[in-house]
């Protein structure tokens, strides 16, 4: 039985193939994929240095999903983190990155339950319900792609606007804040 508290140890090997040390056999790219979307953190060691090659095959992971058109990233942010690297807000950016995706997984769940099931004041106030769903839009978009995530139930509305207004507003408001994090 494998420790998945501990990382699964990847070696690589000269001939550049990765070998899982748990299951004893060779592994793709695809499979730490797989590994990591089911919840399990790897480590990809080189065998002969020692080196830790974790981060440059986790960016090649997302190069791949990003060049199948599995697109994640718009090419204004990655344009941003090229830039990043070169300016003094390089020592930001990680941070920034890491906290974001913290609230993300934190709140993913908890936004579309609150919103759905508990009673709260807020949703008298008017444009509530407009809000809500932009969010839900938002999560559906954000999450749906994402193994293991289920959207929780939310009560059945009536349509106010077309699923496309609700998108295109989405789009708007998501590139405003793409435009103030460009601006910091």
């Amino acid at each position: 039985m494998a420790d998945t508290a501990k990382p699964l140890l990847i070696k690589r090997y000269a001939s550049r193939r990765l070998y899982n040390t748990e299951t004893s056999d060779y592994v793709t790219l695809e499979d730490i994929g797989t590994f990591i979307r089911a919840g399990r953190e790897v480590q990809i060691i080189d065998l002969k240095s020692g080196d830790d090659l974790t981060r440059q095959y986790l960016l090649q992971i997302v190069a791949e999903h990003e060049s199948k058109g599995d697109t994640v990233l718009p090419t204004n942010v990655l344009t941003d983190l090229v830039r990043s690297y070169t300016t003094n807000i390089q020592s930001v950016v990680p941070q920034f990155l890491a906290a974001s995706f913290e609230m993300l997984r934190d709140g993913q769940s908890k936004v579309l339950e609150n919103m759905g099931t508990i009673p709260n004041p807020l949703m008298a106030m008017p444009g509530f319900e407009a809000m809500r769903k932009q969010q839900e839009v938002f999560m559906k978009t954000m999450m749906g792609g994402v193994p293991g995530w289920s959207q929780p139930a939310v009560p059945e509305q009536k349509a106010d606007t077309a699923p496309a207004d609700e998108l295109a507003e989405i789009k708007r408001q998501f590139a405003e804040l793409q435009k103030k994090l460009s601006q910091l």
